[in-house]
């Protein structure tokens, strides 16, 4: 096992951030998720992995939370309140029944895509134990330990106030990190936040696409930080929109500027899915007549910026040329590219891999695809994915109809962490490698659940206004 000094000076300073805003565990987490690529140490007897800086955290929140005085009561509360925790712990034990059974039974019956020895991409092999087995599963059963630890909280003790300030923190620590990544690029710096991309594995971080560099921020490559990207837009768009938050909107733009630059697919094609239901409510709201002063704005925005681009393009014919191409090269054409069929022969043997373990799967962590979707289904087979299509319903639903017995500000947050999940979701299905869904998607799963809870305990409609950002 091999310390990483970088991490751990990472991990003092988060831990200091949370202690500055009183709420070191819950700001502690959701802040590390921005240092994509900083691990705290390198474990050599796991085939080299190294576990992410958010390990730790999600580490010490369940530890702190397991040594509560009251702890077994406090999951007892847990369990009898929160139906869907069931089914996350049901997915939970068949993760790791199945990482341990699945690549034994079914040894070389298929053909997977796994992590090299030295860690520098993937490679066509017959199915067997990997060291991804225990790895995945732990950041997975972690992940679903993390969810328990926050319904915990959230049953006993009011921390929505903690997880909005940890959640705008992380947007604003995302866009900063995109900022110096893009600055030092331009200024001929190269990749100057390379010291704190301490993980094992390849970093794509000085790669330039059409003349242009690809951001990657404190993640290792552009697709992961467009991934990033589009959950920070996601939460502080719909935070902007429910408390009309001049620091959540002017973090909304920031996010979606860098977005645009990043030179990602997943960003692109993650922003025009996303692009969908923001199209929807407004065009519900033209037709009832009742437009609000938010979606104006959007409005506006847009047809100054079609404006502008029209204007640029008359004046000067060739001004968007290269961006035209670098769209081509990374959206429309991508599944021509080298890179594009790989990831869709991934996908394909993964699929197959599902359908020759009779749909059991191959177990969490034993391949890799290309799709959060189909990751599920051939790691988790048909009955883990029923079981995740459960907590996918959960987040999906969000409050429904019991927002009205919740304060608008909790409603807002519950909102913003929601649309943070399901834009994470988006991000995976465009290119996640696993079956795992992200710490983000747990906590979703927490907060809205614990919500429910508190909102169907509630015996009136809360019309209290919501609280105004400055």
């Amino acid at each position: 096992m091999q310390v990483s000094f970088i991490g751990l000076l990472v991990c003092t300073g988060i831990l200091l951030l949370g202690c500055y805003f009183r709420a070191p565990l819950i700001i502690g987490l959701i802040v590390s998720l921005t240092f994509g690529a900083t691990a705290v140490v390198t474990l050599g007897s796991f085939g080299g992995s190294s576990p992410l800086i958010f390990t730790f955290f999600a580490a010490l929140l369940v530890t702190a939370v397991a040594f509560r005085r009251r702890i077994w009561r406090h999951l007892g509360d847990v369990f009898g309140e929160i139906r869907p925790i069931w089914a996350l712990c049901g997915l939970m034990l068949y993760a790791m029944v199945g990482a341990w059974l699945f690549p034994r039974f079914f040894a070389g019956d298929t053909i997977v895509f796994v992590q090299s020895t030295m860690r520098r991409g993937v490679v066509e092999a017959p199915l067997a134990p990997v060291s991804g087995n225990i790895s995945q599963t732990g950041y997975f059963v972690l992940g679903g330990l993390t969810a328990i630890a926050v319904c915990v909280l959230l049953l006993h003790k009011d921390i929505m106030d903690q997880i909005r300030r940890a959640f705008l923190l992380s947007c604003g620590l995302h866009c900063g990190m995109g900022l110096i990544d893009l600055i030092g690029k331009l200024a001929g710096a190269g990749d100057v936040l390379r010291p704190i991309r301490t993980a094992n594995y390849a970093m794509l971080s000085e790669v330039k696409t059409g003349g242009f560099w690809r951001i990657t921020g404190a993640a290792s490559e552009a697709s992961a930080f467009g991934g990033g990207s589009l959950a920070c837009l996601a939460f502080c768009y719909v935070y902007w929109r429910k408390t009309k938050s001049r620091l959540a909107g002017g973090l909304a733009v920031l996010v979606l500027v860098l977005l645009a630059l990043s030179t990602s697919s997943v960003a692109y094609v993650g922003l025009a899915i996303l692009s969908i239901p923001v199209a929807i409510s407004i065009l519900r709201s033209f037709l009832s007549g009742r437009f609000d002063k938010s979606e104006i704005l959007v409005l506006t925005v847009v047809s100054l910026g079609v404006c502008m681009a029209l204007a640029i393009g008359l004046y000067d014919e060739g001004f968007f040329t290269p961006y035209v191409q670098l769209l081509d090269s990374m959206v429309i054409n991508k599944g021509n590219s080298s890179s594009g069929q790989e990831r869709a022969y991934w996908n394909a043997k993964s699929m197959e891999a599902f359908f020759e373990t009779s749909g059991l799967g191959v177990g969490l962590g034993s391949s890799r695809a290309s799709s959060w979707p189909i990751a599920v289904a051939s790691q988790l087979g048909l009955v883990g994915g029923l079981m995740m299509v459960v907590l996918l319903v959960v987040v999906f639903r969000g409050m429904g109809s019991l927002k009205q017995y919740i304060d608008p500000e909790t409603n807002a947050v519950v909102s913003s962490v929601r649309a943070c999940a399901l834009a994470s979701i988006v991000a995976g299905s465009l290119a996640g490698g696993s079956a795992d869904p992200g710490i983000v998607f747990f906590i979703a799963v927490a907060v809205i659940s614990a919500n429910r809870v508190r909102a169907l305990g509630a015996s009136t409609p809360v019309t209290r206004l919501p609280t105004q950002d400055s």
